[in-house]
């Protein structure tokens, strides 16, 4: 069931939600390009720094677990705009961390409010958008990942380089609550899905229950390879551009911005190409294209700045890319009144695969004494192991019969 919106209030709402997954994308990618100012701030290793990221990553899988017994309990919209504030605490903490270990204990508050934050926003997307073109509006909040890229993260760097790497976290603060002003005044109270509650005996069982779901469990091996073969690559692209190519930090901005601004066309092509020939077919294409930057990227030579620059854009594309069919794909899985629920359980899966994907990918590297990063390949070779097992696998995930008869009668 899906809730109509006027079309230019449907735009706003969907910019919204774009903005509020900024902020989570930006919270979370900004610590790539951060770790060689980190390990000099710490005194910390490459592993370390991707600990912080996992322990995030962690934390997010739990709660995305927990969300799970209680996200379809509540009004969306209640339940969007309370844990955006929660995150935005977690950022002023993260900048106020006077030490390492103050500063992953923040990134673990981090990570238990933003990992709900996108399974609410996907939530917010399946009950307003018809199956047919849930798609397209994938890709318009799937920008965030470009906007992060473009603006967020490179303006947090520069700020970063220039005043110290807690800037970025209170450039985030002050962007959030913005946001969420925005967000109480525009966005709808979505509550149908309420009637459909289970009492509260029935939550734990419920929950056991969705993972024996053979469907379900397929998605969510989808979603674990997809996240896990691409977090052993990107924490680490910042420290080996750095300490291996001898590309500075303040550089660095500039790669970024170059990939982002690619993405910024591309996630919102891709939706509509999903809309069009189909998610899963949309998925294989992009997927098996991300096998090449992605080889390309864990095996550079020493290549200049200007190189890297034209370069960059497009591993963003195809790893950026293949996540919005993805995600398009995952909202027609669940019936539409556990919608919510599974999309929690499924950002759990996607938590526990970036957690595992960058500590596993941190303990792959060797830092030698001059700096350099050794052992970048091997964790290339596993990442595209695992695409190719996502693109193999994609072809038996298959949505519930009721989004399948939604289509049929809007069509």
């Amino acid at each position: 069931m899906t809730i109509p919106l006027a079309p230019q209030r449907e735009r706003a709402v969907l910019w919204l939600l774009a903005l509020t997954q900024f902020t989570v994308i930006m919270d979370f990618m900004v610590m790539m390009p951060l770790a060689p100012q980190l390990m000099r701030a710490f005194d910390a290793s490459a592993a370390q720094v991707s600990g912080a990221v996992s322990a995030y990553a962690w934390c997010a899988g739990l709660s995305g677990l927990l969300a799970a017994t209680y996200i379809d309990r509540f009004d969306r919209k209640s339940m969007l705009l309370t844990v955006f504030l929660l995150f935005n605490l977690s950022n002023l903490a993260c900048a106020l961390a006077p030490n390492f270990h103050m500063l992953v204990l923040s990134r673990a508050f981090a990570g238990l409010t933003g990992g709900v934050l996108g399974a609410i926003v996907m939530s917010i997307i399946g009950d307003l958008i018809p199956q047919e073109r849930r798609g397209a509006a994938t890709g318009v909040v799937m920008t965030s990942f470009s906007m992060a890229a473009i603006a967020g993260v490179p303006l947090g760097v520069m700020l970063a380089a220039h005043f110290g790497w807690q800037m970025p976290f209170y450039l985030l603060v002050v962007f959030s609550m913005l946001i969420w002003i925005a967000a109480a005044r525009a966005l709808p109270s979505l509550t149908a899905h309420l009637g459909h509650a289970a009492p509260l005996s029935r939550v734990l069982p419920d929950l056991v229950a969705m993972f024996r779901v053979p469907a379900h469990l397929r998605a969510f091996l989808l979603t674990f390879v997809t996240m896990l073969s691409g977090m052993l690559v990107i924490p680490f692209i910042s420290p080996v551009l750095v300490g291996n190519l001898g590309i500075s930090p303040a550089d660095v901005t500039w790669v970024y911005l170059c990939g982002g601004l690619a993405t910024l066309f591309s996630s919102r092509m891709i939706g509509n190409w999903s809309d069009r020939d189909g998610k899963h077919r949309v998925f294989r294409y992009v997927a098996l294209f991300s096998a090449l930057p992605i080889l390309t990227i864990t095996h550079l030579p020493h290549w200049p700045l200007l190189a890297l620059m034209a370069f960059f854009p497009f591993f963003m594309v195809a790893l950026s890319g293949r996540t919005v069919p993805l995600q398009a794909l995952l909202t027609t899985i669940p019936e539409p009144h556990k919608r919510g629920a599974f999309l929690s359980a499924n950002a759990a899966v996607q938590q526990v695969g970036t957690g595992l994907g960058a500590l596993l990918g941190g303990l792959l590297l060797h830092t030698e004494a001059s700096g350099r990063i050794e052992g970048y390949g091997s964790n290339g070779l596993l990442a595209t192991c695992g695409t190719l097992f996502a693109v193999w696998w994609v072809g038996r995930v298959q949505g519930t019969p009721a989004e399948q008869i939604t289509v049929r009668s809007t069509a």
